[in-house]
């Protein structure tokens, strides 16, 4: 049996950019990408902690070191610079191994978006 599980989380971030023009996605300092095992297109779940919305998108590379979070497309209606966010990427996985696999949690400082420990 597949389960789907948690894989990946980075927990509270702040928006700092929006482009409702841009084609769609989320941009990611790359640093956060990394830290967090996340990779450039992968499905993401971003949930407002602001103003509750909660959307399905895609991961698109940063600037490594910016702190950049941007929210891009139609998305970027459901966001205000300064929100706080989070961002969590899910893996299908074998019943067996998802009952001892450990996702990898990332808790940045939410003034700078960057690593802190």
């Amino acid at each position: 049996m597949q389960i789907e599980v948690i894989k990946s989380k980075i927990h509270k971030i702040s928006v700092t950019g929006a482009d409702l023009h841009y084609v769609g996605s989320i941009t990611l300092d790359e640093d956060l990408m990394d830290a967090s095992s996340l990779i450039e297109n992968e499905k993401v779940q971003v949930l407002n902690l602001s103003n509750g919305e909660r959307l399905d998108t895609y991961v698109i590379k940063g600037k490594r070191g910016s702190g950049e979070v941007i929210m891009n497309g139609p998305a970027a209606r459901k966001v205000v610079v300064g929100d706080i966010i989070i961002v969590i990427s899910y893996a299908s996985m074998d019943f067996e191994k998802a009952r001892t696999f450990t996702p990898k949690i990332v808790f940045p400082d939410t003034a700078t978006n960057k690593i802190t420990s």
